[in-house]
C-alpha cells in the first residue's frame, strides 16, 4: 500500500483491541538480551523495536493496546511508560501493560503466545471488543492493520493470518509456514518446519507467518478456553491453535503483507525480524544508507517513542591530524565526535567518540565512551560502555573470540560485562 492511499480507520479499527506479544527473551541476540526483552532492544538511532507495532496502531487508528511483557521487562515497561502515556483515557484511549502475574494459577507463569492472552481474558473482555488484533512485539516494519481488518471482515473468516514470502532457506526453523488455496484460505499450518513447503508456481519460496493475527473476540475467548483445558497443549497459537482450528474446518484467511505494508512509490515492502546479531546489525546499518528500504522520514507513517531532551550531535576540531567527522552515517542527540572519524555507522543517543579513534560499520547503542586511539570495525556495542584507550575490535577475529561474541558474519558484539564492568551491580 503506498503511503499516499487514505488509511482504513473506521469502525472496525475503532472496535479493535490490539495485544501485543512482548515478554519473550529473543535468545539469538546473544548478551543484547540479557538484562532486556527482545522489544525493548535500541533500533535505528533513538526507537525502540516495540515502538513499530505500536506506531503501525497508532496510524492504523487503533488506540486501545496492550502490551504483554514477561522476560526481564522493566527497561520495556519504562520506555512505554514515558513515551506512550499521551493517549487520552477519556476517549477511551490507552496503552495498558500486561505484565506476567499469575492471574489464573499461583504457579503458572506465560506459558506460550495462546496462554500469554488466556491470562487477561477477563481484562480483555472489560473492553468489548469486536475484533481482537494479536501482534508480534520484535519486528520491525510499516503496516496498515486496518488493511487487514478489512480483509477479515470482507472474507468472513474466523482468523486472519498475516503473511509473507521468504526464501525456504531462511524460512527452515525459523517461520510457521502455510499452504492457501485459490481463495487463500489456510489449508495447512506447520509451526517452524525443517524442510518448509514450497509455495505451488514459486520454487524456493515459502508462504510464511508474520505472527500477526485478527480474531473476532467472541471466538478467540471460546479458542483460548478450550486451548487452556487441554493439558496436552503447549498454548501457543502456531503449535496449537492454529493447526487445531485447520483440522475442525474453521476459516482462517490469509492476508498478504503486500497488501498492507506502507511504503512510498519505488520503496520496497520492509518487513525484519532483527533477532540475530548479524541481522540486527545489518538492519540498523542500512538505514545509514543514501536511500536505505526502510523510510524512517515519511511524515505520513511516522515512527512514535520515547526520547530524552537532548542537545544536537556535535563534531568538533578541524585539522589534518585531528578532525571530526562522520560520512554516510546517522548520529543522535546528544553525541559528541571529537577529532574522531566515524564512517557507515550508527551512533545512538550521547555517544562520546574521542580523539584519533576510527569507527567503522559501527552500531554503537545510547551512552557509550569510546576513548582516544580505538579502532572499532564491524560492531554492535550495547548500551553504557566505556571503550578503554587504545582499544581495537574487529581487526583480529580470533583475538576477538577470546573475550566477546562474534557472529558467523564476522560482527563482533561488546556488552558491559565482557569489558569487566559490573554495571548492574548485583554484588
Amino acid at each position: 500500500m503506498h503511503k499516499e492511499q487514505p488509511r482504513f480507520v473506521s469502525l472496525l479499527t475503532k472496535n479493535t483491541v490490539a495485544l501485543i506479544l512482548a515478554g519473550g527473551r529473543g535468545s539469538r541476540l546473544k548478551q543484547l538480551t540479557d538484562w532486556r526483552a527482545k522489544p525493548a532492544v535500541p533500533f535505528g538511532g533513538k526507537f525502540r523495536i516495540v515502538d513499530f507495532p505500536l506506531s503501525n496502531c497508532m496510524n492504523s487508528g487503533i488506540r486501545r493496546i496492550g502490551v504483554i511483557t514477561q522476560y526481564k521487562a522493566h527497561s520495556l515497561i519504562k520506555h512505554i511508560q514515558r513515551g506512550w502515556g499521551f493517549l487520552r483515557g477519556e476517549f477511551n484511549e490507552f496503552v495498558e501493560l500486561h505484565p506476567a502475574s499469575q492471574r489464573v494459577d499461583e504457579d503458572t507463569w506465560y506459558r506460550g503466545t495462546a496462554d500469554a492472552i488466556y491470562q487477561n481474558l477477563d481484562i480483555l473482555r472489560i473492553h468489548k471488543p469486536e475484533y481482537v488484533l494479536v501482534l508480534a512485539g520484535d519486528h520491525v516494519y510499516k503496516m496498515d492493520y486496518g488493511e487487514m481488518l478489512a480483509h477479515h471482515a470482507r472474507t468472513g473468516a474466523d482468523m486472519t493470518v498475516a503473511c509473507i514470502e521468504v526464501p525456504v532457506e531462511e524460512a527452515a526453523g525459523a517461520f510457521g509456514v502455510m499452504t492457501v488455496d485459490a481463495e487463500n484460505r489456510v489449508t495447512e499450518f506447520t509451526e517452524k518446519p525443517a524442510k518448509p513447503n514450497e509455495m505451488p508456481g514459486k520454487p524456493g519460496v515459502a508462504l510464511c507467518s508474520m505472527g500477526i493475527y485478527v480474531f473476532n473476540a467472541a471466538f478467540l475467548y471460546e479458542q483460548l478456553i478450550h486451548d487452556a483445558d487441554d493439558p496436552k497443549s503447549e498454548h501457543d497459537f502456531g503449535k496449537d491453535i492454529i493447526p487445531r482450528l485447520i483440522r475442525t474446518g474453521y476459516r482462517l484467511s490469509a492476508h498478504s503483507f503486500t497488501d498492507s505494508c506502507v511504503h512510498g512509490p519505488g520503496e520496497p515492502p520492509y518487513w525484519r525480524d532483527v533477532g540475530t546479531v548479524d541481522a540486527y546489525w545489518e538492519a540498523n546499518l542500512d538505514l545509514a544508507r543514501v536511500t536505505p528500504d526502510l523510510n524512517l522520514y515519511d511524515r505520513e507513517w511516522p515512527i512514535w517513542t520515547h526520547q530524552e531532551q537532548l542537545p544536537p550531535a556535535k563534531f568538533v576540531f578541524d585539522s589534518d591530524d585531528r578532525r571530526g567527522m562522520a560520512v554516510d552515517s546517522m548520529v543522535s542527540g546528544g553525541c559528541i565526535i571529537s577529532g574522531a572519524t566515524v564512517r557507515q555507522s550508527v551512533l545512538f543517543s550521547n555517544v562520546r567518540v574521542h580523539d584519533g579513534s576510527y569507527l567503522e560499520r559501527a552500531v554503537v547503542l545510547p551512552d557509550v565512551r569510546v576513548g582516544e586511539g580505538c579502532v572499532l570495525k564491524n560492531v554492535v556495542i550495547d548500551k553504557g560502555c566505556n571503550i578503554p584507550d587504545g582499544t581495537s575490535i574487529g581487526v583480529d577475529h580470533e583475538a576477538d573470540k577470546k573475550r566477546y561474541f562474534v557472529s558467523p558474519k564476522g560482527v563482533t558484539l561488546i556488552t558491559p560485562e565482557m569489558l569487566g564492568q559490573d554495571i548492574h551491580h548485583f554484588r
